[in-house]
């Protein structure tokens, strides 16, 4: 499944309105950790159908990091029922992720 960029615009439609669990990696293009967790993140979109990924810039998304209180990057936040559940904070194994989502 792909992957869509979150922003303030479309935040509420694919996120708090959706009714599948959601995944969202806040991240920069600065951030070295980021690139290296994105591509565990790709795995898990394609591995996991029944969930919705999305990807927040920090940079260009900053009102979304604040809401969120997003202090560091890469930070994961998992969505259910449009209201945050849990939280990764830092690059994490694909083993580590898998049960995260669980």
């Amino acid at each position: 499944m792909a992957i869509t960029t979150i922003n303030q615009e479309n935040f509420d439609d694919q996120v708090t309105r959706s009714s599948a669990p959601v995944l969202l990696d806040f991240w920069a293009a600065w951030c070295g950790p980021c690139s290296m967790l994105s591509p565990v993140v790709e795995e898990l979109a394609e591995e996991h159908p029944e969930i919705s990924f999305g990807k927040v810039n920090v940079d260009e998304a900053p009102e979304l990091a604040q809401r969120y209180q997003i202090s560091a990057i890469p930070t994961l936040l998992l969505f259910r029922d449009g209201e945050p559940v849990d939280v990764s904070v830092g690059v994490k194994s694909k083993a580590e992720l898998e049960a995260f989502l669980k």
